[in-house]
């Protein structure tokens, strides 16, 4: 599919770990990844961790399910050596 980039896409998830990321619908005043990027489209993403120092900035993909995701695909920098970061337990955001 396409690389779509949109202001105001934000969205909290409490995964952990290093893999995709389960999306816990739109913060307030944003829209969500599925509605601001779309389906099976890639974007730039940041996720930081609330609370402690980690965070990742990449390009993922977003699907569209029972629970939308955003998959890291790509890591540019991170707070692991630019590789993926094995997240914590926490809110984290993630935004465009």
């Amino acid at each position: 599919m396409a690389l779509v980039i949109n202001d105001r896409v934000k969205e909290t998830s409490t995964t952990t770990g290093t893999g995709t990321f389960d999306l816990a619908g739109a913060s307030d005043d944003f829209e969500s990844f599925v509605s601001g990027i779309g389906n099976g489209n890639t974007t730039y993403y940041c996720i930081t961790n609330t609370g402690s120092d980690e965070f990742e900035v990449g390009i993922g993909t977003v699907t569209d399910a029972a629970t939308d995701t955003l998959s890291r695909d790509t890591v540019l920098s991170s707070t692991n050596s630019d590789a993926l970061v094995d997240f914590s337990a926490g809110e984290k955001e993630v935004f465009c």
